[in-house]
């Protein structure tokens, strides 16, 4: 079984004060993806035994970011997806194999007001269309804070946030669009009635209440379907305004 564990840190040298070494060893995974690193390189040397790590930085100071600490050695490493216009914000890294590919992404966020909605349509299309293009040559997991609630059932206040980035008709179209179009959402798969929560605002106690928001995802190849062991949304772990997600596969 090859274990994979993905989480949004929202800041890493933060987390790593709210006890992220301890998750990061209970969790035992074989592959750890992080987003939101908020870091530079050189700002913080963090590494584990047994496990090779892979960075990929904003050029702007304390934003954004992605890294993935691997057991196994991958046959090849990209940074970004090959596009000029989205590769400075350390969104995405991807790790090849012989079996498959792992992508570890930080979708754009729409933004207060929608002002970048537009923006992340076009990330969307080109994002998609990399995925696709991998997707050709061997399966892929791809994995992260993808910045969408795709379902009603996928947040807490659906009527309230209907217009509210992450919420909007069009992202939520988007996820539909790739999930008609070779990839399975993982937990949804296995677990089409379960409501439960990836992310929770810092404001009003909304994880005590547990107002929150499933946007942290694994979508896999649909031919890796029946490899699909175990899916699973890590609430009680604390440490960033997300928790873990995580996915099993027999590779």
């Amino acid at each position: 079984m090859t274990k994979f564990v993905s989480w949004n840190v929202n800041g890493l040298r933060a987390c790593v004060s709210k006890d992220f070494a301890q998750t990061f060893e209970t969790l035992n995974a074989d592959f750890f993806c992080l987003q939101e690193t908020k870091m530079q390189a050189g700002q913080l040397d963090l590494q584990f035994p047994g496990y090779t790590s892979f960075w990929n930085y904003a050029d702007k100071k304390g934003y954004s970011g992605t890294a993935i600490y691997a057991r196994k050695e991958p046959l090849s490493v990209a940074y970004g997806i090959g596009i000029d216009e989205h590769d400075h914000e350390g969104r995405v890294i991807t790790l090849e194999y012989e079996d498959f590919y792992l992508v570890n992404v930080y979708t754009p966020n729409a933004q207060d007001g929608l002002r970048r909605l537009d923006y992340r349509m076009t990330w969307e299309d080109d994002f998609q269309a990399y995925l696709h293009r991998l997707d050709a040559r061997k399966p892929v997991i791809v994995c992260g804070d993808m910045n969408v609630a795709h379902e009603e059932i996928d947040l807490k206040n659906p009527k309230t946030n209907h217009r509210n980035a992450g919420f909007t008709d069009e992202e939520r179209a988007k996820m539909t669009q790739l999930l008609g179009n070779g990839f399975t959402d993982t937990f949804r798969n296995l677990y089409p009635e379960a409501i439960k929560y990836s992310w929770w605002s810092y404001r009003f106690r909304a994880r005590e209440k547990n107002t929150g928001w499933r946007i942290d995802y694994f979508l896999i190849s649909d031919r890796l379907r029946p490899r699909l062991k175990e899916a699973a949304i890590h609430n009680e772990i604390f440490g960033s305004d997300h928790c873990p997600v995580e996915v099993d596969l027999d590779l």
